[in-house]
C-alpha cells in the first residue's frame, strides 16, 4: 500500500522511534497525526515534517482524552488509513519493590492506550474495508527477565491482543502488525533506567531508533503480521518458548542485566 494521502495516527510522537518514524511517513506523503501529551515537543517534531500534519495533544491513558482526540481527527479527514499504537513506557524495579498503582499505571498506558485508541478507529476502518494497525510491542513481549515484571506483562498483553485482533478483522480488509524490538537506544531508558546500570549493560546490542522506525514504517505499507528485532532476538523467542525450562536455567545469567 502506497503512503501518499493516507491518514496516519502515530501516538507516542513527541520522540524517540515515534518522532522518527513520524518524520519518515511524512517523507512518504502521508498525512501524519502526531499524537502524544506534551505539546512543546509535538511542534518541535512538527517541524520536521515534509508534508501535511496534525498535532494533536492526547493523552492515550485517558478515556475522555482519546475519545475527544479522535472525534477531530475524524471530523477533519473523515477516516484513519493507518493507526500506529506507539505510546508507551517502562520502569525497572523488582516486583516486591514497585507499588502496585505502578503496575496499574504502566498496563492503563501501554495496553489499554492502545486499545482506547484502535477501537476509536475501528468502525471507520470497517466501514472502508480497509486499514492498518500497526503495535508497537517489545521482545519482552516474549521473554520475561528480572526486574521487568510490570512491563514485559504489559507487552505480553500488546502482544495477545495484536494475534487475536488480526483473527477478528480479516474478513474486514484489515491488517494487524506487531513489531518487536530489543533495546532501543532512545529516551525510554530516561525512566525506565534512570542509573544506567541497565543500558550499560546491553549498549553494545541497543538498537539503532533509525532502524526500528523504518521497521514500522514497513509494516504500515505491507501489513507484515509480525516483525522481530534483531532476528537473531525472534530466534531465541522461539526456542525459549518450545522449551521454557532449559532456556530459563541457561539463559538466567545472560539475560539478567538490569
Amino acid at each position: 500500500m502506497s503512503l501518499e494521502g493516507k491518514i496516519v495516527v502515530m501516538t507516542g510522537a513527541s520522540s524517540g522511534i515515534g518522532a522518527m518514524a513520524a518524520q519518515m511517513l511524512s517523507e512518504r506523503g502521508a498525512v501524519v497525526v502526531l499524537a502524544a501529551r506534551n505539546a512543546d515537543k509535538l511542534k518541535q517534531v512538527s517541524a520536521k515534517m515534509t508534508g501535511p500534519y496534525l498535532v494533536l495533544e492526547m493523552d492515550v491513558g485517558s478515556d475522555a482524552s482519546v475519545k475527544e482526540g479522535f472525534e477531530r481527527v475524524l471530523a477533519e479527514f473523515g477516516r484513519v488509513d493507518v493507526l500506529l499504537n506507539n505510546a508507551g513506557y517502562g520502569k525497572f524495579e523488582y516486583l516486591d519493590e514497585m507499588p502496585v498503582s505502578e503496575f496499574a499505571e504502566m498496563m492503563n498506558v501501554n495496553y489499554i492506550g492502545m486499545v482506547r485508541c484502535t477501537k476509536a478507529v475501528l468502525p471507520s476502518m470497517k466501514a472502508a474495508r480497509s486499514g492498518r494497525i500497526v503495535n508497537v510491542a517489545s521482545m519482552a513481549g516474549k521473554i520475561g527477565t528480572a526486574k521487568s515484571t510490570a512491563y514485559t506483562a504489559t507487552k505480553h498483553a500488546v502482544v495477545g491482543f495484536g494475534s487475536a485482533l488480526r483473527q477478528e478483522v480479516r474478513e474486514h480488509g484489515i491488517t494487524v502488525s506487531t513489531i518487536n524490538p530489543g533495546p532501543i537506544d532512545t529516551p525510554f531508558f530516561e525512566i525506565a533506567d534512570p542509573s544506567g546500570g541497565y543500558v550499560k549493560n546491553v549498549q553494545w546490542m541497543m538498537l539503532k531508533p533509525e532502524r526500528v522506525a523504518k521497521a514500522m514504517v514497513k509494516a504500515a505499507e505491507k501489513g507484515t503480521t509480525e516483525v522481530n528485532l534483531p532476528w537473531i532476538a525472534g530466534v531465541g523467542a522461539k526456542w525459549y518458548q518450545m522449551f521454557p525450562r532449559l532456556a530459563d536455567r541457561l539463559s538466567y545469567r545472560m539475560m539478567n542485566k538490569k
